[in-house]
């Protein structure tokens, strides 16, 4: 069983971006693992695994423009199902 069903990674472009302070909310607001918040000022990615991924949609989307979404069902995968 999965404990975080949903593999999300995103990309944030904004201003004045911070992946520290970003893995910094992410730890302490959102459950789950495989955190990766990597990049700079202006373009962070985002690779983090979670139940609630419309919760890190929303607050990714706060800091700047959010695109290249991708949302995958790691339990759907897991059964050899597309994810």
């Amino acid at each position: 069983m999965i404990e975080f069903r949903y593999d999300t990674q995103l990309l944030i472009e904004g201003e004045d971006l911070d992946e520290d302070l970003i893995s910094d909310y992410f730890t302490s607001h959102f459950k789950g693992d495989c955190l990766l918040a990597v990049g700079d000022e202006e373009l962070v990615k985002i690779h983090f695994h979670t139940n609630e991924p419309w919760r890190v949609l929303e607050y990714c989307a706060a800091l700047g423009e959010i695109y290249d979404i991708v949302i995958e069902d790691m339990d759907r995968q897991a059964r050899g199902l597309k994810g």
